[in-house]
C-alpha cells in the first residue's frame, strides 16, 4: 500500500527524474542510484530491526508532502526531488522506529545523487570546477612542454584554443567520485578517519581526473588533428573517466589499508613461551 501510494503522488517526479537523467550527461549516474540503495539494503538484510509500527513516522512522510508541494508551488524541482529522502525516512520510521531508520539512513542518504543540484548551485559550482581545471590542465601542459596559457576558462595552446566549457567542467565526474566513495563506505566497514578522508578525496580525485582529460585532448590538437582531439573529448573519454576514477580511488584505499594494520593482543603466557622457544 505504501509503495502504491508513493508511486501514485511521485510518478510525475520520477518521470522528470529519468528524464533528466536521460537529456543530462552530468546525471546520468541516477539510473544506478536507486538500485544501488535497493542492493545496500539487501547486502544488510542481516541486520534489520523487527517491524513495530511507531506513528511518528506519519508526521515526517507528511513533511516529504510538504516540501513536494511547496517544491511544485515555487517550481523549485530539487525540493520536490530530495522530497522523496523525507517520505522514505518517514516510512522507515513508520515501520521500525528510530532502529530501522538508523538500519535505512545509508541507503535514503545514497538517494540524495539521483536529484539534479539547485540550478544556482550547480552553475556556482560548474564555474568554479572550470576554473580550477583550466589553471590545472594549463600547468600540465607547460609541464609537458607545450605553449600553453590560460585565460580564463580558455586555454590557449600554440595556434589552438581550447574552451573548458561548462559541459567539461566535471560534474559528471564529481557526482560519479561522491557516489563511489560513498557506495564503498557502506559496502566496507571503516574508522571514522578513514571515512573522513574518503570523502574529502572525492573532490581532488574528480578534479585528477577531469584535468587529465582535458590535457589529453589538448595534446591531440597539437600532435594529431582537430578531430580526433574532438573525438576524444566528447566521445571516448566518458568511458575513461569513471574507470579511471575508481583506479585512483582504489589506489588510495589500497594505501589505507597499508596504512594502518589491525593487530591482536599477545597474552603474556604466549610472549614467555616465545621468549623460551628463542632461548
Amino acid at each position: 500500500m505504501l509503495i502504491a501510494g508513493f508511486l501514485w503522488a511521485y510518478w510525475p517526479t520520477l518521470v522528470s527524474l529519468v528524464q533528466i537523467w536521460d537529456r543530462e550527461p552530468d546525471y546520468s549516474h541516477g539510473f544506478l542510484v536507486i538500485p544501488l540503495a535497493g542492493c545496500f539494503l539487501w547486502l544488510n538484510r542481516e541486520r534489520r530491526p523487527g517491524f513495530r509500527l511507531h506513528w511518528i513516522g506519519l508526521l515526517v512522510i507528511a513533511l516529504s508532502i510538504g516540501l513536494r508541494t511547496v517544491g511544485i508551488r515555487f517550481a523549485i524541482d530539487s525540493v520536490d526531488g530530495y522530497s522523496i529522502l523525507a517520505w522514505a525516512a518517514g516510512v522507515a520510521l513508520l515501520l521500525g522506529g528510530g532502529p530501522m531508520l538508523r538500519w535505512a539512513a545509508p541507503a535514503i542518504m545514497f538517494l540524495f545523487f539521483m536529484v539534479p543540484l539547485p540550478f544556482r548551485i550547480e552553475i556556482l559550482l560548474s564555474q568554479q570546477l572550470q576554473s580550477v581545471a583550466t589553471q590545472i590542465s594549463c600547468f600540465v601542459l607547460q609541464l609537458l612542454g607545450q605553449p600553453a596559457f590560460a585565460e580564463n576558462t580558455t586555454i590557449l595552446l600554440g595556434d589552438q584554443q581550447l574552451k573548458v566549457e561548462q559541459a567539461c567542467s566535471g560534474m559528471r565526474i564529481f557526482f560519479g567520485t561522491f557516489a563511489l566513495a560513498f557506495a564503498y563506505i557502506i559496502f566496507v566497514r571503516r574508522e571514522l578517519w578513514e571515512i573522513v578522508i574518503l570523502l574529502l578525496s572525492a573532490a581532488p580525485i574528480a578534479l585528477i581526473v577531469n584535468s587529465l582529460r582535458i590535457v589529453a585532448t589538448g595534446l591531440l590538437y597539437q600532435n594529431y588533428s582537430g578531430e580526433m582531439a574532438r573525438k576524444f573529448s566528447h566521445d571516448i573519454s566518458g568511458w575513461v573517466m569513471i574507470p579511471l576514477a575508481a583506479a585512483l580511488f582504489g589506489l588510495l584505499t589500497l594505501y589505507l589499508n597499508r596504512l594502518v594494520r589491525e593487530t591482536s593482543p599477545l597474552e603474556l603466557s604466549e610472549l614467555v613461551n616465545r621468549k623460551r622457544s628463542e632461548a
